[in-house]
């Protein structure tokens, strides 16, 4: 389940978590936790480090909910939450890399030397991680407010057109209808993605009303 962007905003969650809030740490974890993993997931994929995401992953909520842990410190002034995470997540991840290095030394285990190729780009891949995180939450919240057989029938649209990747024209045969019936409800349906995902951009980055489309087109460039 998405959070509830536009009555909460993932600084004043941060606050309340930072304070002990049990809710407010319930959703963090809830927000975060499958971004958190999937970045380093992906950052370890086939290493010597894949087995211990889970255990990392733990380490990363320790850290940020620990008495004068970096929730504490956050500060809105300081950036966009994306990049607050992001640092967070990484001095977990290079701590255990470093771990990992020392063993290699000590074993001589030459595989564990390069746990991580700086070509790969890690900033990059927690974007993608983050970008991936927002329009999934963004699809959750669509999902959510479909209350009737049309914008039910819209939710699959798009379900089908991107997570199965079928074309419109496929979709209109699969399902008997009108082609051109099928394309005005796809663009229709696009449409009320985009004031999901706004929504859920508002809340994570809380961006002027000026930056939010600006967001949005570069979360969807990434994705392309």
């Amino acid at each position: 389940m998405p959070s509830e962007p536009g009555v909460d905003t993932c600084w004043s969650l941060i606050q309340r978590a930072a304070t002990g809030d049990a809710g407010a740490r319930s959703t963090f974890g809830r927000n975060y936790l499958p971004l958190v993993r999937a970045f380093l997931a992906a950052r370890w994929r086939g290493g010597p480090l894949a087995n211990d995401v889970d255990d990392a992953v733990q380490d990363v909520f320790l850290e940020c909910f620990r008495a004068g842990g970096p929730l504490g410190r956050a500060d809105q002034g300081t950036g966009d939450f994306r990049g607050f995470l992001y640092g967070v997540v990484r001095n977990v991840a290079l701590r255990l890399e470093g771990r990992g290095r020392e063993r290699a030394v000590r074993t001589g285990d030459v595989e564990l030397e390069e746990l991580v190729d700086p070509a790969l780009g890690v900033s990059r891949l927690f974007d993608r991680s983050w970008a991936q995180s927002l329009m999934k939450e963004a699809a959750e919240l669509m999902a959510q407010r479909a209350t009737d057989d049309g914008a039910r029938l819209r939710v699959e649209l798009l379900r089908l057109r991107f997570g199965a990747d079928l074309p419109v024209r496929d979709i209109a045969a699969r399902w008997g209808t009108d082609p051109d019936a099928v394309h005005r409800a796809y663009a229709r349906a696009r449409d009320e993605f985009r004031l999901c995902l706004r929504q859920v951009v508002a809340f994570h980055s809380v961006r002027s009303e000026a930056e939010l489309d600006d967001e949005c087109r570069r979360l969807l460039a990434m994705l392309a």
